[in-house]
């Protein structure tokens, strides 16, 4: 069991949790101390190794840090369950490689129903907008490997994540766009793709 946070600690947590879901990235240091709005970056510095010492935060192999559990004592609420948020994607690498783990986030069972398995992805671009999904939001996915017609999926083309509205026309797969900007133009594919999962909810940023 992990030990508990001091208000220091819970408070640098939630800083960097909302740091991160708001600016896709792990603060610096000097950007931490600004969040928390101390004179000295050695303060968040501090705090930082204390996170790590008491197993919140981990040192990545490839740099920056993950974040094992940002409930503010370190343990898993009631009714809730951990589900992990993907960051930018490997190339080659499968959706919930651990080099794409940024983050665990405490999302309520109402949402993510056991004993199915769920991951939280950062939307790029406005391909769906006009489904509510904006870029940079953070959208609740179910992981499965078939979907509906109708149902907006997460598809996996050429190792890049895509969220997409399925569509399955005799041998074509088809993937719309739902934007207001019609640049965006309809995916057409045989079966040369992954379904990684269909998207249950956009979650808002803190």
């Amino acid at each position: 069991m992990k030990d508990n946070l001091n208000k220091q600690e819970s408070e640098a947590l939630r800083a960097i949790r909302n740091f991160l879901m708001n600016k896709g990235k792990f603060p610096t240091i000097r950007e931490l101390k600004d969040e928390l709005e101390y004179k000295s970056s050695r303060s968040a510095h501090l705090l930082i190794n204390q996170l790590i010492k008491k197993g919140i935060l981990r040192k990545k192999n490839a740099g920056g840090f993950q974040i094992r559990d940002i409930n503010k004592d370190g343990l898993l609420h009631a009714h809730t369950v951990n589900v992990p948020l993907v960051g930018e994607i490997a190339c080659g690498a499968p959706i919930l490689a651990q080099e794409n783990i940024e983050a665990t986030i405490a999302v309520s069972t109402k949402l993510a129903f056991p004993p199915n398995k769920y991951f939280i992805l950062r939307a790029k671009g406005n391909s769906m907008n006009e489904k509510g999904i904006n870029n940079g939001d953070l959208v609740l996915i179910r992981q499965q490997a078939t979907a509906n017609n109708g149902e907006m999926i997460v598809a996996l083309i050429d190792d890049e994540a895509t969220i997409k509205e399925y569509h399955h026309q005799g041998s074509a797969i088809v993937l719309k766009p739902r934007s207001t900007e019609k640049t965006h133009q309809p995916i057409i594919l045989s079966r040369d793709f992954n379904i990684q999962g269909i998207v249950i909810t956009t979650i808002p940023k803190f």
